[in-house]
């Protein structure tokens, strides 16, 4: 069979994407989903079962490290996944990450003591970065781009779920089974998920071997773990000028200046350090870091407030943080589509950190005495303020970047956000167990309790309200002076989000604003030419109701076909530079249809010499190629028309730029669909 000369494809383009069926696409997505879904939810699940936990295994004072453990493996891993993924295929690297995931899920739920717990939680984090970053790409090779919108707004919405979910899951798990079901749970889906992915996902590999930052990854690793660990430790397990400590903090900056010289010189930087010169990247880095920071570290500790101090038991604790949850995502929703309509962006980063910083203080004033609704109404003002700054951080970057950084950027944004709910939760342990310490042994011994019959909240509250009192207050007290000391950052935040600049949003820009994933991700280090395909897909599912009716018109003026014969032609192309067989039964089938119905439709295109058949299998003519450019072309003016307001001052960026528009035009032509217009037509053909 003669295949299409793909030559034309911009250097280092992958290979076409496979030619798969509805169904089949279907089975794809629902694969990626549950991958999706397992490494967001657990990034959530064990604060609620983290009371129990400590209860169970000690280790009080690691018991931040139970989420930062996992927090940090993935970012870590989402930096080299995908690059990996292009170097051996992302079908491989999505089954070895599930495999790893499931691996650490395992060893987490077996676990006998707290490092044991941590050192299995980071073994998870290293398997979720994989899932999440493969993940994205999967759905870039097997979605067609004129329904990826849809599935890409499914994919956000899965990490408003889990936010929603995990607090709630963990808690059942933990009053109804254990704990360790927190971690169980996915082997069983992780199992059935292995099995769906090699029965049905394709293997795609980039054509280029791509280039990997190592250095600056060990570097960066080293660094911010020896911090974490300084910030963690100290006061607690070493005094805070000991040796120990003060040889942790250097050797993190040590770790750190080496780590940027690195990314000067590097090829292919993690993180370029040229980015930090744009203002509008370096204010949104520093917005994401303390919106991270508040967020992790507050619904970490919340359901431990209520749980000693409230009395109440985990699943209820998942149930009453829902408030924080809800306003959150509402707000996330709300801002997004505010953004979407209106281009304006600042005020949101500006009133969030303003309402994360009132939440903060208002639940640092919480009590014994404080009423559940009163504590609810708290919860709710400070999930507002988060919800209102996370949302709209990338998307102001993405909009002023050049377009050629996009990419990096983005990651860049979102690889702050990670790191900050890493150190916000650290730092938020480090303060409860340092001021905790002196507070419960002085209430352990004034109650005349030992401190080893009431580990956990559940044991604490079956003594009488009397006796506990001392210690209940002794966490109250402790949880608020956490919260307290947290609303200077969301101050700074505050202050910092008055020097974002606003520059008026471009079309593109504005189709990602209301998509939950670029609020909620892990570090996504897609190049820019596949986040440009994720806002065109924004776009024409925003457009959808007239975008492919101007399309085939603009391309019918200079065409001889009809928009039958012109869709048979994109069919045989797609299928010739998928490397798939071009014959009518196999397009029937694809489509559902009999070949009866489209018969008189590639016949025509044969007899007026299109397509020619070479022992039953379909081939572009030299006529067919030239008219298929039409549509290429009137694709190519669509999207250049759709994206005229994009700011391209340099004209390497410029180059750049309309040499990936002018890829994504052929994608979208190939890729094309069969729709109910189509449809109607070569059924109307076929019975002419």
């Amino acid at each position: 069979m003669s295949t299409v000369d793909t030559a034309e494809r911009p250097a280092g383009a992958e290979a076409a994407p496979p030619v798969l069926s509805r169904s089949r696409r279907n089975l794809v997505f629902v694969t990626i989903l549950l991958g999706m879904l397992m490494a967001a939810l657990d990034q959530t699940i064990v604060s609620t079962a983290l009371p129990t936990i400590v209860a169970d295994l000690g280790g009080a004072g690691h018991m931040a490290w139970v989420v930062t453990s996992y927090l940090l493996a993935e970012a870590i891993a989402s930096a080299v996944v995908g690059k990996f993924g292009d170097m051996f295929g992302r079908k491989s690297i999505f089954q070895i990450s599930a495999v790893v995931f499931v691996g650490g899920s395992a060893l987490a739920g077996f676990s006998d003591d707290m490092v044991f717990l941590i050192v299995a939680r980071a073994v998870q984090g290293l398997g979720a970065g994989g899932l999440m970053v493969t993940a994205m790409a999967l759905i870039a090779d097997v979605i067609p781009l004129r329904e990826r919108g849809k599935y890409q707004g499914a994919m956000g919405a899965v990490f408003g779920v889990t936010t929603v979910l995990g607090p709630t899951l963990g808690g059942l798990f933990t009053d109804h089974l254990s704990w360790r079901w927190c971690f169980y749970v996915n082997v069983p889906i992780a199992v059935v998920m292995i099995a769906m992915a090699a029965a049905t996902v394709p293997r795609v590999r980039s054509a280029v071997r791509p280039i990997i930052d190592y250095w600056g990854l060990i570097f960066v690793a080293v660094g911010t773990s020896l911090l974490i660990l300084a910030l963690e430790w100290g006061g607690d397990d070493y005094a805070w000028d000991s040796a120990t400590i003060l040889g942790m903090f250097a050797g993190a900056v040590a770790a750190l200046v080496v780590f940027v010289l690195v990314e000067i010189r590097a090829p292919e930087p993690i993180l370029p350090m040229w980015l930090f010169r744009n203002p509008v990247f370096t204010v949104s880095s520093i917005l994401s870091f303390i919106v991270g920071f508040a967020m992790l570290g507050a619904m970490t500790y919340l359901p431990t407030y209520l749980q000693y101090v409230d009395g109440v038991s985990a699943t209820v604790s998942g149930y009453r943080t829902l408030p924080m949850v809800v306003g959150m995502l509402t707000t996330s929703i709300l801002s997004g589509s505010v953004v979407s309509r209106t281009g304006r962006y600042k005020l949101f980063p500006v009133a969030g950190t303003g309402v994360m910083a009132l939440g903060l203080y208002l639940m640092s004033t919480m009590d014994r005495a404080t009423s559940v609704w009163l504590e609810s109404l708290y919860m709710l003002v400070f999930g507002l303020g988060l919800g209102l700054a996370m949302q709209v951080l990338t998307i102001a970057v993405q909009n002023t970047v050049p377009y050629a950084q996009m990419g990096a950027a983005t990651s860049g944004v979102t690889f702050f956000r990670t790191v900050g709910s890493t150190f916000g939760t650290a730092i938020f342990g480090t303060l409860f167990v340092n001021h905790s310490t002196p507070l419960l042994a002085a209430a352990y011994a004034e109650a005349g309790v030992d401190p080893a019959a009431v580990a956990s909240p559940a044991a604490l509250h079956e003594l009488p309200e009397n006796v506990i009192a001392p210690i209940v207050n002794a966490y109250a007290d402790s949880i608020n002076f956490v919260f307290f000391w947290t609303v200077p950052v969301a101050i700074l935040g505050f202050l910092v989000a008055w020097f974002l600049q606003e520059r008026p949003l471009h079309d593109a820009a504005r189709g990602r604003a209301g998509d939950m994933g670029e609020g909620f991700a892990a570090p996504d280090p897609s190049p820019s030419e596949e986040r440009l395909a994720r806002m065109v897909a924004d776009l024409m599912q925003r457009e959808r109701r007239t975008v492919y009716t101007e399309v085939y018109e603009s391309a019918a003026g200079a065409s001889a076909l009809d928009r039958a014969g012109s869709w048979a032609l994109r069919q045989v192309y797609m299928r010739q530079a998928a490397g798939a067989e071009a014959t009518l039964v196999k397009i029937a089938a694809a489509h559902r249809l009999p070949p009866q119905v489209l018969q008189p439709v590639f016949v025509q295109a044969v007899r007026e010499g299109y397509l020619a058949v070479d022992a039953g299998r379909l081939r572009l003519t030299p006529r067919g190629r030239a008219e298929f450019e039409l549509f290429v072309t009137a694709w190519k003016r669509w999207l250049d028309r759709h994206l005229d307001d994009w700011s391209l001052a340099d004209p390497q960026d410029r180059e750049v730029f309309n040499r990936s528009v002018a890829h994504l035009a052929r994608d979208i032509a190939e890729q094309e669909s069969f729709d109910e217009a189509d449809r109607r037509e070569a059924k109307a053909d076929a019975s002419a």
